[in-house]
C-alpha cells in the first residue's frame, strides 16, 4: 500500500471558529470539551478502503432535516491524490443519509488554505420512511477514500488556491 497522506487535527481556534452555533453548542468550555475528544478519521479493518470520520457531538436528524458539521479534521496528502468523502455505507442504507453536495471532494492543496483545510460535511436525512437518525458524538458518520487522479497533456494550471467551496472558481 501507498502511504500517501495524514491526518490531522486543526488548531482550536479554527474548530471554534468553524463550530459557530452547529447543534446550539456555543458555551467555550463545551466547544474546547467536543475539540479534545476529536478523534483522528482510521479504517476498521487492513481490507478497509474507508476512513471513518467521527461524529464530534450527539447528532439528531429527523426525515428531512440537515446539519452542517465541523469535523475538526484536516489532511496533508501528495499531490496528485484526493480524499473523496461519502457517507456511511451503513447510514445511507438505512436512512438513505446523504452528503448535500452527492461526493465531498478535498484537494491536495485545500491543507494549506486560510481555514487550515478544515473539512465540513453537511448531511442531510432523506428517509421516506419516517426513520430519524441518531448519531453519537465518536460514532462513524462519514468515510474518506484516498484517490490518486491524472490530469490533460495540455494542462496549465497554476493558480494557488485559498480557501473551500467555490474557491477555486473565482
Amino acid at each position: 500500500m501507498k502511504r500517501i497522506a495524514r491526518f490531522e487535527k486543526v488548531s482550536f481556534e479554527q474548530f471554534v471558529e468553524g463550530w459557530g452555533d452547529t447543534l446550539g453548542i456555543t458555551d467555550h468550555d463545551k466547544i474546547r470539551a467536543l475539540y479534545d475528544e476529536i478523534r483522528l478519521p482510521r479504517r476498521a479493518t487492513a481490507g478497509s478502503a474507508g476512513y471513518d470520520f467521527f461524529a464530534p457531538a450527539d447528532i439528531t436528524l429527523r426525515p428531512g432535516e440537515t446539519i452542517k458539521i465541523p469535523t475538526g479534521i484536516r489532511v496533508w496528502m501528495e499531490p496528485e491524490w484526493v480524499l473523496k468523502c461519502y457517507p456511511r455505507s451503513g447510514l445511507g442504507f438505512k436512512y438513505r443519509l446523504q452528503l448535500n453536495n452527492t461526493v465531498g471532494i478535498i484537494d491536495s492543496d485545500y491543507y494549506y488554505s486560510d481555514n487550515e483545510g478544515h473539512i465540513f460535511s453537511k448531511i442531510t436525512n432523506d428517509s421516506n420512511e419516517d426513520k430519524t437518525v441518531n448519531i453519537k458524538a465518536g460514532e462513524g458518520f462519514m468515510q474518506g477514500i484516498f484517490v490518486e487522479y491524472g490530469i490533460t497533456l495540455d494542462d496549465d494550471a497554476t493558480e494557488v488556491r485559498n480557501g473551500g467551496f467555490g474557491s477555486t472558481t473565482k
